[in-house]
């Protein structure tokens, strides 16, 4: 659960330090508006896919997004 937490906090974080729209991310990453409100509120995380294409559009680490690094 713990890396749930880290990963939503930090997914939060980065969305609102790149004032990124959550349908323009949702379309670059392939996956509905609803999915990335989830991963907003913590009721779920995405695939490795799902979170590579997020990665490359928030232009953020993979490592930093679910904590292994700060």
């Amino acid at each position: 659960m713990e890396k749930i937490t880290k990963f939503k906090e930090r997914f939060n974080e980065c969305l609102n330090y790149s004032d990124v729209k959550q349908t323009e991310l949702a379309k670059a990453a392939k996956v509905s508006k609803q999915c990335i409100s989830d991963y907003k509120s913590g009721k779920s995380v995405p695939s490795i896919d799902t979170l590579y294409l997020i990665c490359k559009y928030l232009d953020v680490s993979s490592d930093y997004l679910i904590g292994l690094e700060d």
